[in-house]
């Protein structure tokens, strides 16, 4: 049994269901990424506590050309948690001690009666998380609280840790999962070699093309076309990271490398600015424990024929005075872009700066 990352707790909460954790015969996680099952009394999640957590798992995802949500919630009455819902790669418990409904009472069986002890003990004890309970890769996280009202209010505070709880672990799915065949061997050793860095490629992708400032891989797919660039530059101030310093650098590689049709070198990539209810968006983020800034918007062809969504990152390597501009983007029309989004952020997760290559040699 483990803590919510990020959280801290005083204590720590004993579960009917760990017993199934420790059995190595339990079938494998089923189920789609992004998919979220809460299985919770059927009142609770018609009122208020079931719509705090559908608002906060359902908010619309940063970047996307259509409305998306981070994650897809499907509820489940407790009374048909049956064998195969309860091997969904993602579940969350939820249940208050207020809750004297039969469907809270089937749900309060998850937990024995040292838990609920504990629970009316600590009014700042309210979740817990466990892998493996009733499937292989499976996550699990319990969320309590005395009364609704609490809980409530406990979610509301920490909703953002909840959400990068599951966003690390669908990323470290997708990393097992997309370097489990071989990987893209060229590219690590032009990286390493001429750009002083690293990146996982994932097999199936391929290199379009380098030079000492950018490098550019591709995996076209008969629904959609997958893109990752490395660019960089001398740095010299702090001034680099602002917002239109970073969509000038963007749109400045994107004119000189990236073209729509490479016969036509006028059809080149621009950042879409003109839509005024889909900003482009900056934030200050932690990459590797250093300070990146994290870029979602979407791009265009400045013809208007092609656009789609990116995500970028950009980072300095102090040692070298390098400045890093890494970029994942993707052509799909039609399409739900979210769970590519989220494959191309997995691969932009994997780099890393000179400094760090040093560390892991020694």
């Amino acid at each position: 049994m483990k803590y919510l990352a990020s959280f801290v707790f005083v204590t720590s909460l004993i579960l009917s269901s760990c017993s199934d954790s420790k059995n190595t015969n339990i079938p494998q996680a089923s189920g789609s990424t992004g998919d979220i099952f809460i299985i919770m009394d059927s009142t609770q999640w018609k009122g208020p506590l079931g719509r705090v957590l559908d608002s906060l798992f359902s908010a619309e995802m940063e970047g996307l050309p259509r409305a998306e949500s981070i994650y897809k919630m499907r509820w489940i009455n407790p009374r048909k948690l049956n064998f195969v819902l309860k091997q969904r790669r993602n579940l969350i418990f939820a249940v208050t001690l207020d809750q004297r409904s039969s469907g809270a009472g089937m749900v309060k069986k998850v937990f024995t009666k040292e838990s609920l002890d504990q629970i009316r003990a600590n009014p700042n004890f309210f979740s817990q998380n466990d892998q493996n309970v009733f499937s292989k890769g499976q996550e699990v996280l319990y969320l309590f609280s005395t009364t609704e009202k609490q809980l409530i209010q406990h979610v509301r505070k920490n909703g953002k840790r909840i959400i990068e709880y599951f966003d690390t672990k669908e990323r470290e799915r997708l990393t097992a999962s997309l370097f489990k065949s071989k990987q893209l061997a060229i590219v690590p050793q032009i990286l390493r070699k001429d750009f002083q860095c690293e990146m996982k490629i994932p097999f199936g992708y391929e290199l379009v093309m380098n030079n000492e400032e950018f490098l550019w891989v591709r995996q076209i797919n008969p629904k959609d076309d997958k893109d990752i660039f490395i660019a960089r530059k001398k740095y010299t101030s702090q001034e680099q990271f602002k917002r239109d310093s970073l969509i000038s650098w963007r749109d400045e590689i994107c004119k000189k490398y990236l073209f729509a049709d490479p016969e036509r070198q006028e059809t080149h990539l621009v950042t879409e600015t003109g839509v005024e209810h889909k900003p482009v968006i900056t934030r200050e983020i932690s990459f590797h424990k250093k300070f990146a800034m994290e870029m979602r918007g979407l791009w265009r062809t400045n013809n208007f024929v092609m656009g789609g969504p990116f995500l970028s990152y950009t980072v300095v390597d102090q040692p070298t005075g390098v400045m890093y501009y890494i970029e994942g983007f993707t052509y799909s029309p039609g399409k739900d872009q979210r769970e590519i989004i989220r494959e191309l952020e997995t691969i932009l997760q994997t780099f890393k700066i000179s400094s760090e290559l040093t560390a892991a040699a020694k």
